[in-house]
């Protein structure tokens, strides 16, 4: 029996980037998500959450970590949308940056 060709380095590495970039957005979509419901807190909690389990290697932390989930529903909570608002787009800045300079 004959074995498939081996992948070629740069086959591999575009692989890799496929999948980093699939995941990526994801994450992109979920803070997007997380925007335009921010009329109901308890599933931008459960969107919160989630992308705390993804890892931004950018700023070597959670997409979203525990206090700016915490600070992104206390505004919920006050009836400060804008406020969720724009600490979602900061964390989504955060990210993108990574995202930035990946190419590079």
């Amino acid at each position: 029996m004959t074995e498939p060709p081996a992948a070629a380095p740069d086959e591999e590495q575009h692989r890799r980037r496929l999948k980093f970039r699939q995941r990526d957005d994801y994450a992109v979509e979920l803070l997007g998500e997380a925007r335009e419901h921010l009329s109901d807190p308890a599933r931008v909690s459960r969107i919160l959450v989630s992308l705390g389990r993804f890892y931004n290697p950018y700023i070597n932390a959670p997409i979203v970590d525990p206090a700016s989930r915490r600070e992104i529903l206390e505004a919920l909570e006050r009836g400060d949308e804008a406020r969720a608002r724009e600490l979602l787009d900061i964390r989504l800045r955060l990210y993108a940056r990574f995202d930035d300079t990946a190419g590079r």
